[in-house]
């Protein structure tokens, strides 16, 4: 976003989304103003009518222009709803024009964003900004923007005729408007805005909170836990209740008790101020005609100041609307060099790697140095928290390095094609997500062009031929809601297949191992023999029994390296991947004697000790 753009205010950043169509904005607002100006109409016609009848009184006959005016209030009626309805339709292409526009721009700045922005941004902030903020918009330029524009025409228009036909009537209707002005004024600005930001912020903290308990239902049904058990969605909830609330009842009650009173009660202020001047008014038919046409067009105020109000609102939400927009706008991209350097080999080395990740206090990785030969494969293990997983993101950039540098056969990857890179890496992380489609699909996303064989190969390749055949129609079954689902272990296989797939060179595994029962491990890894063929492998695993034929370890620990080495020479070293190894060994040698257990405690029962 330019700094121009920045300048502008958030009306104008939003048509600019508009692009070629913003005009039909523009027309739209003038069409509407016409029309509540024609809308004016009936009314005049109605004080014409009233006047004509109370001249010639009690000789009703006499009044022959009536009908002329009846006929003249249906037109001015039929015109203003056509110029209306032809000013939406306007404004409704615009705002639509301007909601896509939005949504392909917020849309491609995401995809030119590093993957590791997404990790910091959840899901349901992100989906709200992308798409509830383009259907406030959307509302906004469609239906608020034309009624702003009719509403300011109809109070200037209202405020014209109201000191057309008598100046003190007029001023006695305007009094309802000023008081209703001075209690709008106190919700719509100063500590009013405020609040509205608050409920905003509320309102998006509830929907981030609310995707994440939806995704971990499973495990609150699992122990019978209820929503008060899930505390960031409860919070959420209870501070957005809170929110509404003070909202409601701090800002909006008062001050809307005495608007709503104001307006609908002109006649309060209209009627007092009739019997006090019609004594001494000489024409006094002339008088009670303009009392006619102020009684009947005290029903415009309350309308015009309620589209005014309500407009406003509208506003208030489409600023903050614009403002998260542009947070996701302004979010730096990922930087692609200019003159792209291509990469002379399949090896990974890093080279003084320092890297913090935004708003944390110390590096997360820092004066990281190893190297992985082509058709090597690496290990990175160590304590949680280490960056081990770090520096596997470094690798395909989720994030770039501080400081230092990672490299892709000889060339820093900041200097590659992003493209290229992606062509490169091949990332089988801890979690993966399956697609709502066919089997074959899910596999074929890594390589769109593939064919059924090689699809059917890749599969075969990762173990999943049982897969295949469990399911009804094989590797053309939907997976997930009205489909099939797998297990943990098998959507691990099934993004082994896509690895396999995608045939990159060099192979990121991620704690692949991590949700596989015994079985599906013994699956896995005769598929990560298959993948690791010939390739580039960066092996992250706890289970250190999956990396003792790995042809280098590094040890990383409080995100330095502590050592490095083949699985015998880490050993022999005494450090800390041998305690590691010593742990391991001790925890997998665990047993639980069950009869033992048992049997002690019932004959403590049985003896009445304690």
């Amino acid at each position: 976003m330019t700094k121009e753009q920045k300048e502008k205010s958030g009306i104008a950043v939003l048509l600019d989304f508009a692009g070629e169509r913003k005009w039909l904005t523009y027309l739209g607002c003038v069409l509407s103003a016409a029309a509540q100006l024609l809308g004016f109409g009936p009314y005049v016609c109605i004080w014409l009518v009233a006047r004509d009848l109370i001249a010639v009184a009690p000789d009703w006959t006499a009044a022959t222009g009536i009908a002329t005016y009846g006929w003249w209030a249906v037109g001015f009626a039929a015109a203003s709803i056509v110029l209306y309805y032809v000013a939406l339709c306007c404004t409704h292409m615009a705002a639509f024009h301007c909601a896509s526009n939005m949504r392909k721009q917020v849309s491609s700045h995401l995809m030119k964003l590093p993957l590791g922005y997404f990790d910091n941004h959840a899901t349901g902030e992100l989906r709200r900004i992308v798409d509830g903020c383009a259907a406030s918009t959307e509302t906004l330029l469609a239906h608020s923007l034309p009624d702003v524009a009719g509403s300011v025409t109809m109070v200037l228009g209202m405020l014209v005729l109201l000191f057309v036909f008598d100046w003190r009537l007029g001023l006695a209707c305007l009094a309802s408007v000023v008081v209703s002005l001075l209690a709008l004024m106190k919700v719509m600005v100063g500590e009013g805005v405020e609040f509205i930001k608050q409920y905003i912020d509320a309102s998006t903290n509830m929907s981030k909170a609310g995707t994440e308990y939806v995704r971990g239902i499973p495990v609150v049904k699992v122990f019978q836990q209820t929503v008060h058990s899930f505390k960031a969605f409860h919070d959420a909830i209870n501070e957005y209740s809170e929110r509404a609330r003070d909202y409601t009842d701090k800002i909006c009650r008062g001050p809307q008790v005495v608007n709503l009173s104001a307006l609908n009660g002109v006649v309060v202020f209209l009627l007092p101020v009739a019997l006090l001047l019609a004594p001494g008014e000489g024409d006094f038919a002339h008088f009670v005609a303009n009392f006619a046409f102020y009684a009947i067009f005290s029903a415009v105020v309350p309308t015009a100041m309620n589209k005014l109000m309500f407009s406003t609102e509208a506003f208030q939400k489409a600023d903050d609307a614009q403002k998260r927009v542009r947070s996701v706008l302004e979010a730096k991209p990922l930087p692609v060099s200019e003159a792209p350097e291509h990469p002379s080999g399949n090896d990974v080395r890093f080279d003084d790697v320092t890297f913090t990740y935004e708003g944390a206090e110390k590096p997360a990785v820092e004066h990281v140095s190893f190297e992985a030969p082509a058709g090597s494969t690496l290990a990175l293990v160590g304590p949680s928290g280490g960056g081990k997983s770090t520096c596997a993101a470094l690798i395909p950039r989720f994030w770039d390095a501080d400081s230092g540098s990672v490299m892709v056969g000889g060339v820093d990857v900041r200097q590659m094609d992003p493209h290229e890179l992606m062509d490169q890496v091949a990332f089988v992380f801890q979690t993966n997500q399956l697609f709502h489609q066919t089997l074959a699909d899910n596999v074929r996303a890594a390589r769109p062009d593939a064919t059924d064989d090689e699809v059917l190969a890749a599969l075969s390749a990762a173990q999943c031929d049982d897969i295949v055949a469990k399911l009804p129609q094989g590797a053309n079954t939907m997976l997930g809601a009205g489909g099939a689902y797998l297990s943990g272990g098998e959507v691990q296989r099934v993004a082994l297949a896509r690895a396999i797939l995608k045939d990159a060179p060099i192979v990121v595994l991620d704690e692949a191992t991590a949700f596989a029962d015994p079985e599906n491990e013994a699956l896995i890894q005769r598929a990560f023999t298959r993948l690791a063929a010939g390739r580039t492998v960066i092996m992250i695993a706890h289970r250190l029994s999956t990396v003792v034929g790995a042809d280098k370890i590094v040890v990383l620990d409080q995100g330095r390296v502590a050592e490095s080495g083949k699985h015998e020479e880490l050993l022999a070293a005494g450090g800390l991947y041998a305690r590691m190894w010593a742990d391991y060994e001790k925890a997998a040698s665990w047993r639980i004697e069950g009869e033992k257990a048992a049997a002690t405690p019932a004959v403590a029962m049985e003896g009445g000790e304690a």
